[in-house]
């Protein structure tokens, strides 16, 4: 029976028998990969402890670095299982996560690089602050696999002293280094680590490149501000879409008196685009974000960057925003859809405000807002429609609006 066969059917022991006792290494580090597949099988038990006992003992390093990978795959306790053995360490006594954070350091300077690998994850995963120097060091590792893995556990333990180190990693010759030490800084997230950050934008691997613009969001100030721009004319679709949510997630981080500068450089740039990348994106924060502040950015933005693309969406999204509870948002939502109803399309707009007035069972405030943008962009049928509302309204706040709106159309009839 094949190796295969035995993985289909699930015959954990023969696969054991192969992982530990096949002359040719080949088919003991297929086997050992294969048992990987199986983290809740009823014999795990045994599983781990043959990978164990293959990645200590096996002669051959790609067995041992298979067995080792399993291990990892296999998720649980089970690469530290490893870790412990190797390391002489109890991981069951008092201060286990202490003893545990020991062994994977130790295991840092073991010589298969997946088993660095591993012990660089532990690491991240335990969150040991008192780690990270070690985790430094490896940045130096001659496997590009184990410095990515120590950056990204320095990026999950986020503490400021692996800064420089980090900075340093973002021109290694390779693309998942540096990949993963942008996320490494972007999650540290002080100043030297954003402002490290800003060059990567013109990475050559869109994938640096989408990380670093991702992280710019996460500023105080309008610095990133020229790349975020530049960024949404990128060659990858992914980037664009990045460069946008981070435009509006920076615009509710700056200070006040930045915003309006910052609200209309983005307007600028992104209103000489019909792009779905980039539109679309901000549809989706205007439907799915919980942040009040970027919800009402969002809501403003769209009025003023939608061309004919999307246009029904967009409109479609200001509408259902007049029922946000946050009050903000939805008068923003208003306001943009003045803004398109005012265009060559207006009647569209006009008549899906006109279905959320006559919708009775809509929250009055949501008609109110609806009632006030048609002051802005409605026709003869919205005067009439109005006229007649002010008659069967009992709502003090639509009758106002309905007032304000009728006098901005003519008045009534």
């Amino acid at each position: 029976m094949s190796l295969y066969e035995l993985e289909r059917t699930g015959d954990v022991q023969e696969l054991i028998g192969y992982a530990r006792r096949s002359d040719n290494p080949e088919i003991r580090a297929r086997a050992a990969e294969l048992l990987g597949n199986f983290p809740d099988h009823d014999e795990r038990a045994d599983v781990v402890n043959a990978l164990v006992s293959v990645a200590q003992r096996d002669d051959h390093s790609a067995v041992s670095a298979a067995a080792v990978d399993a291990l990892d795959r296999l998720g649980g306790d089970a690469i530290e299982q490893l870790i412990a053995d190797a390391a002489g360490a109890d991981l069951d006594g008092d201060g286990a996560d202490w003893v545990r954070a020991q062994a994977f350091v130790k295991a840092l300077s073991a010589d298969l690089p997946e088993l660095r690998m591993a012990a660089a994850n532990g690491l991240g995963q335990l969150e040991h602050t008192d780690a990270v120097p070690r985790l430094v060091e490896r940045f130096e590792d001659s496997d590009p696999r184990v410095r990515a893995r120590a950056a990204r556990a320095c990026g999950l333990v986020a503490d400021p002293r692996a800064t420089g180190a980090l900075e340093d990693l973002l021109t290694d010759s390779n693309a998942t280094v540096r990949r993963a030490a942008a996320e490494a800084l972007g999650n540290v997230g002080n100043r030297q680590a954003l402002t490290a950050l800003l060059p990567l934008y013109r990475d050559d691997d869109e994938r640096v490149r989408r990380v670093a613009v991702g992280a710019f969001g996460n500023f105080g100030n309008g610095r990133p501000v020229e790349y975020l721009v530049e960024s949404l004319t990128d060659d990858a679709t992914v980037v664009r879409r990045t460069a946008v949510y981070s435009l509006v997630e920076l615009l509710a981080n700056v200070p006040t008196e930045q915003s309006h500068e910052i609200r209309e450089t983005v307007v600028e740039e992104l209103s000489e685009t019909d792009d779905p990348s980039v539109v679309v994106p901000l549809v989706e924060i205007l439907e799915e974000s919980q942040q009040r502040s970027q919800r009402r950015n969002t809501a403003w933005l769209l009025g003023r960057v939608t061309e004919e693309a999307e246009r029904d969406r967009v409109v479609d999204a200001l509408v259902t925003a007049l029922r946000a509870d946050d009050s903000m948002t939805a008068q923003f939502a208003a306001t943009s859809l003045a803004e398109l109803g005012n265009g060559e399309d207006g009647t569209a707009v006009e008549r899906r405000l006109l279905t959320l007035v006559d919708d009775e069972s809509a929250p009055s405030d949501a008609r109110a807002q609806a009632v006030f943008a048609l002051g802005k962009v409605g026709g003869e049928r919205s005067r009439e429609r109005l006229d007649a509302l002010l008659d069967e309204t009992e709502d003090d706040d639509i009758r106002q609006r309905a007032f304000s709106a009728l006098s901005k159309l003519g008045g009534r009839a």
